[in-house]
């Protein structure tokens, strides 16, 4: 989108700003499933967010049985794994 030069225009301001998701999750973090146990523990193998205001942040869990899935890792978002019930393993 291409935006008016003048620094009159009221959205200029908002589509300059850097605005960062907040994460939960990065590659490397062991993490459980509270409603799952039998997935076992977790690793995150993959993490990748929009480098747009508002889009999606997602990471990928290795978990021991084998099985790779996908949650949402902004704490901005409802859906965010943390709510749905993913914990760090310290």
């Amino acid at each position: 989108m291409n935006l008016p030069e003048h620094t009159d225009f009221p959205l200029k301001k908002f589509y300059n700003s850097n605005i960062m998701p907040r994460l939960y999750l990065k590659i490397g973090d062991r993490v459980r499933h509270l409603r799952y146990p039998v997935w076992g523990a977790g690793e995150v193998v993959e993490e990748k967010h929009s480098s747009l205001a508002g889009g999606f942040c997602l990471v990928r869990v290795l978990f021991e049985d084998g099985e790779e899935r996908s949650f949402i890792n902004d704490m901005e978002s409802e859906s965010c794994c943390y709510y749905a019930g993913i914990r760090i393993l310290y």
